[in-house]
């Protein structure tokens, strides 16, 4: 079975993250046992979403683990032309949600699995299928949790998020937070009496402007980003019932992505100090003014010695001279971090097609991940790997 059907049965199950993934980790675990491959499952707390992680090849001996993410981002509001949890193949594209993020490597690296297991390989070959990256990287964390109990942790990761085939060697840092700035309440025709909490919102969000100034400005730098800088960002502001009515609560989301020479705990310590600063401010008219600060999320950057063996074994695997970082987060900062694992990103597909109408991955991106993985497998069968013995 080659990759490109896999994929239009990957596309097939709807797996939002608000939804669950059980279906699409049932089909994964049947075709893998019908080639004899065992799977582990490790489900969520609530039954309702479900990890992925097999081995092919002998257990006693650390391996190379691919790994992917199984959920995708919602189709609301999206203006699709095609069906979007139906695979459509067009002048030399695939179409489908998920299509780009990230079924394309996960159909490819199910189709190595599947030709691994008839192969001797003497080093394993592992698959990794988490849950809810969109929403954070949570599910990932109980696979990770696993891992790191078992006696051998893998040789090196590649995670397989769309970068049209090129070795990506880190990514920045996320903390997202939420502010919730206490007002007092009353009628909007006495308002200067009340303490209308967007005001104290704005007023936050002002605040953050100017510390992603100082960033932009005086703050570390990276050259391999796009924004070469740590950037903060306010996605969501919520408050307010009725127009006549002051609002005494606005909860502000925002996050910080950070550059690896840079501490987000840090960034936020300051943060937390303008925002003690505006509700000091405020409490003159009402002593009950407060910005409460909560930490929602967070997960590491990723920055593997572009120097590195694990570095230069995936150059060979696809032939790059060179390598990039790129601009969005992925679980290959936890690997790194809690299993000492040498992680790399490199997938089919491109991230400018990912999380909008017509998704679609090309066959030429998918054939290349093929090949990639192809010698991947020659490699495993020879033992040719970075740091194996």
């Amino acid at each position: 079975m080659d990759s490109i059907r896999i994929l239009e049965k990957l596309i097939a199950f709807p797996t939002v993250s608000r939804d669950s993934n059980l279906d699409l980790i049932s089909y994964v675990a049947n075709l893998l046992d019908a080639h004899g491959v065992a799977c582990q499952i490790i489900q969520s707390e609530d039954g309702h979403k479900a990890n992925l992680f097999a081995t092919i090849g002998p257990a006693v001996t650390s391996g190379v683990m691919l790994s992917g993410h199984t959920d995708v981002v919602p189709i609301d509001g999206q203006n699709w032309t095609l069906p979007f949890f139906e695979m459509t193949e067009r002048d030399g594209r695939l179409y489908g949600r998920g299509a780009a993020d990230m079924k394309g490597f996960v159909a490819c690296a199910l189709a190595a699995c599947l030709k691994a297991s008839k192969m001797t390989l003497k080093t394993p070959l592992q698959l990794a299928l988490s849950y809810d990256e969109e929403i954070g990287c949570i599910g990932v964390r109980s696979l990770i949790g696993m891992l790191q109990l078992a006696p051998q942790r893998p040789l090196l990761c590649i995670v397989g998020e769309p970068t049209d085939m090129q070795v990506a060697t880190g990514h920045k840092g996320k903390l997202a937070a939420r502010a919730l700035c206490k007002g007092r309440e009353g009628h909007s025709a006495l308002a200067p009496l009340a303490l209308n909490a967007i005001h104290l919102g704005c007023d936050f969000v002002a605040a953050l402007r100017r510390v992603q100034d100082r960033l932009a400005r005086d703050g570390a730098r990276d050259g391999d980003y796009d924004i070469a800088y740590t950037t903060v960002h306010v996605g969501k502001m919520n408050a307010g019932v009725a127009l006549n009515i002051v609002p005494n609560l606005c909860q502000v989301d925002f996050e910080i992505r950070n550059v690896g020479a840079d501490n987000p705990h840090e960034i936020l310590d300051g943060v937390r100090e303008e925002a003690a600063r505006i509700a000091a401010e405020a409490s003159t008219i009402a002593p009950e003014a407060a910005i409460d600060i909560d930490i929602t999320n967070t997960y590491p950057g990723l920055d593997t010695p572009v120097s590195s063996q694990a570095v230069a074994f995936v150059k060979s695997l696809t032939g790059a001279n060179n390598t990039i970082k790129v601009a969005f987060g992925t679980e290959g900062g936890l690997f790194s971090r809690d299993l000492s694992t040498p992680t790399v990103v490199c997938g089919p597909g491109s991230t400018a097609q990912g999380h909008k109408p017509d998704e679609f991955i090309s066959v030429e991106q998918m054939r290349r991940c093929d090949d990639m993985l192809e010698k991947l497998l020659q490699r495993l069968a020879d033992h040719q790997l970075p740091g194996a013995h």
